[in-house]
């Protein structure tokens, strides 16, 4: 471990207003610092549109050896959640609060946790009300869900802006396979039937051998760095807007919570490769062409593999009922809302007896008319 990585700087993300001192939060909507306390406003420094999108990769090589300068790392003050073991960032006056992931009450102790700095991020650009209300609507379109979660929806709960961590990986592929090309072609056969004879046409698959080279560059391949949410929640997010991501600049977390990854760069880029591996199956099978394909094997040597660390802005819901916790998410640039929802046992039993009864009256109206 260098020298340079053990002195990594602690950063607190806290911007007084130059006014009254109060602290700037960041706007979705007007895309400033504003302070709610006097009104002042802030700007964030402008890269130029020649730096949006096009970010600086890492080596992949270097950050697995741990060998990133300083400036690529950095150290925030984090609690670790009892209950869902969420890492989320605290603000320095901070001492309790509840875990953003799961609702559990979470004291905010001292520990530090270093970890390579996010090279960018798409800041919010949706506010609170129009998260909540995306998740009311959502909500609504819910059958058999307890009268208590569209209470939860209506009452106007305060929801958290929180930046979750990603990895992102580029890579360049080149890979040789062996396979079989298959041909569909028809034999006719006479076949008995009741007593009589019949033609048919009968499908075969005539096979081939095949071989040949595909290549690929992955550009952006995406990796949820964070074990809080379900994944299948935060897939469901997607598309991001990745060509829009701007370069890191702590003033966008003014006012929002950051989770720290994780998920560890070497677990992410496994994840990665999956999907690449995948994705190559797929132009190794188009390669092949014919009707049908069969791959033997595939060898692929992967070049010149980079990453980003990145973070993606959500607005979060915890809802407790009956003990259990169901989380909601609204994608903080579209509004897009996954989550998981509760069921109303009286509901349900209701629908139930409604639909028996209806169905006791269609029969006996039936009977009547006979």
């Amino acid at each position: 471990m260098s020298e340079d990585t053990l002195t990594a700087p602690v950063e607190e993300h806290r911007f007084p207003c130059d006014q009254c001192g109060a602290d700037f939060r960041f706007d979705p909507q007007s895309g400033v610092l504003l302070c709610d306390h006097c009104g002042n406003t802030g700007e964030i420094a402008d890269p130029g549109p020649w730096a949006r999108g096009n970010i600086r990769e890492i080596a992949f090589e270097a950050g697995i050896a741990d060998r990133l300068p300083s400036q690529e790392m950095e150290e925030t003050r984090v609690s670790k959640c009892p209950n869902c073991a969420a890492q989320v960032e605290f603000d320095p006056g901070v001492h309790a609060a509840e875990c953003p992931f799961c609702a559990t009450p979470v004291v905010a102790d001292t520990g530090r946790n270093r970890h390579i700095k996010p090279k960018g991020l798409l800041p919010f650009a949706l506010d609170e009300d129009t998260a909540r209300a995306a998740m009311t609507e959502w909500l609504g379109g819910l059958w058999f869900a307890p009268n208590g979660l569209q209470d939860y929806a209506r009452n106007g709960r305060k929801m958290t802006g929180i930046y979750v961590p990603y990895w992102t990986f580029d890579a360049d592929t080149q890979s040789s396979y062996r396979g079989q090309r298959g041909t569909i072609y028809y034999e006719t056969r006479h076949v008995q039937r009741n007593g009589k004879s019949k033609t048919v046409r009968v499908a075969k698959v005539r096979w081939r051998p095949a071989s040949g080279r595909v290549a690929r560059f992955f550009d952006d391949v995406l990796v949820l760095a964070s074990t809080s949410l379900p994944k299948r929640y935060t897939d469901a997010l997607e598309p991001w807007d990745l060509a829009a991501l701007e370069p890191y600049h702590p003033e966008f977390l003014a006012g929002f919570r950051a989770e720290a990854y994780g998920v560890e760069l070497r677990d992410g880029y496994a994840e990665a490769r999956t999907h690449m591996d995948r994705v190559i199956a797929r132009d190794v099978k188009f390669d092949i062409g014919g009707d049908r394909q069969r791959i033997h094997d595939i060898d692929t040597q992967v070049s010149d593999v980079t990453f980003k660390h990145i973070l993606l802005p959500v607005w979060l819901a915890a809802y407790k009922y009956r003990g259990q916790t169901y989380r909601f998410v609204v994608n903080g640039r579209t509004g897009a809302v996954q989550g998981e929802r509760p069921w109303s046992g009286w509901k349900i039993a209701f629908a139930v007896i409604v639909g028996l009864i209806v169905a006791a009256g269609v029969g006996y109206v039936a009977a009547m008319s006979q």
